[in-house]
């Protein structure tokens, strides 16, 4: 199941408390105090694998708990620190207050670590609190408590390409002939209820990372259909692929559907509409969409996209096609490469 939204608890460790022991050895007169500190309490870390693909793991579990460190004991002993919490996330995942209005971390790269709560120090035992005029205190301070909080996680995939276009319109056909994933295709809209990722890899050994991103209708960017809910794993990718049904098999006219798409993208964030586009007209195996293309390629020139006559059911054009895209990410690269970072949120 992919699940891309959870909502979980998380506590650090406390500290352990001091200790309140004097010394009461053999030829050691006066021994004095020897209450040893408490350890401190385990901090709590997200840590990135690349490994996981969604956040199924948080579907059952919510409550995530450090241990606490353990109290200080005499003969000026400390308490052991406890050790670490880490919870393992999928790249692209943003961490965000309860409220879910503020960013507190984007973890995107595998390996990369964010203490989201830190463990309560460790008490001082009573050793620490003599002196020349108080030579036997008799008390130790308590642990600190560690920090509890709900924080909302939220997955945008991290894919270099994403098709975008209405339901039925081939997206999820076109994934599983360039790459080794298997989606659920069907004759019916919204077959696919969650994002699929593939990785095609062409002859000349370049590759990139490919998602079908459902859902997409008119007032998409409101909610309706499945769009405002999987939009957003299009925010990271570099090109758009946009996939018409050019037959318009569903009953719809592809150049409607084409312009529908384009300003559902541009209302949910003017920086998709900015992105790299190509089009590519589906099933044109089929005869209504050798009627509908030269009415498509017209109307889509005045964007400025690329446009491919293709058929992800028999692989016609796909092949000029994913080479386009190929050279469509090497010039973002270069404009990302050439800018300033603005921001970023890294981990600790």
């Amino acid at each position: 199941m992919f699940v891309d939204k959870a909502k979980i608890n998380v506590k650090s460790g406390d500290g352990g408390n001091g200790c309140v022991a004097f010394r009461r050895e053999k030829f050691i007169p006066r021994g004095g105090p020897s209450g040893g500190d408490g350890g401190r309490g385990g901090d709590v870390t997200f840590v990135v694998d690349p490994g996981m693909r969604t956040l199924m793991d948080f579907k059952h579990k919510v409550h995530f708990k450090a241990g606490r460190g353990e109290h200080g004991q005499g003969s000026n002993m400390a308490g052991r620190d406890a050790e670490d919490l880490y919870i393992r996330v999928p790249p692209g995942t943003i961490v965000k207050d309860e409220t879910g209005a503020s960013v507190l971390a984007d973890l995107t790269s595998g390996g990369q670590t964010f203490v989201i709560a830190r463990g309560g120090r460790g008490g001082r035992g009573n050793a620490r609190f003599a002196t020349s005029v108080r030579q036997a205190p008799r008390f130790a301070e308590p642990g600190k408590p560690g920090e509890e909080r709900w924080v909302v996680l939220e997955l945008k995939l991290l894919a270099d390409v994403g098709i975008i276009g209405f339901p039925n319109a081939g997206k999820s056909t076109l994934l599983s002939r360039v790459t080794n994933a298997r989606p659920k295709i069907a004759d019916y809209e919204f077959t696919t209820i969650s994002p699929n990722l593939g990785v095609v890899e062409l002859e000349n050994g370049q590759s990139f990372v490919l998602a079908d991103i459902p859902g997409l209708i008119e007032g998409a960017h409101e909610g309706k259909g499945l769009g405002h809910e999987f939009l957003r794993h299009v925010e990271r990718t570099r090109v758009l692929l946009h996939m018409v049904d050019a037959a318009g098999t569903a009953g719809r006219d592809p150049v409607s559907d084409f312009h529908v798409i384009n300003r559902e993208i541009a209302l949910y964030t003017p920086r998709l509409a900015a992105l790299p586009q190509v089009v590519a007209l589906n099933k044109m195996d089929l005869p209504a969409a050798g009627e509908n293309a030269s009415r498509l390629r017209s109307e889509i020139a005045r964007s400025g996209f690329h446009v491919f006559e293709v058929s992800a059911v028999t692989g016609q054009g796909i092949r000029d096609l994913m080479f386009k895209v190929v050279e469509l990410l090497r010039e973002a690269e270069q404009v990302s490469t050439s800018q300033p970072e603005t921001n970023g949120i890294s981990g600790a």
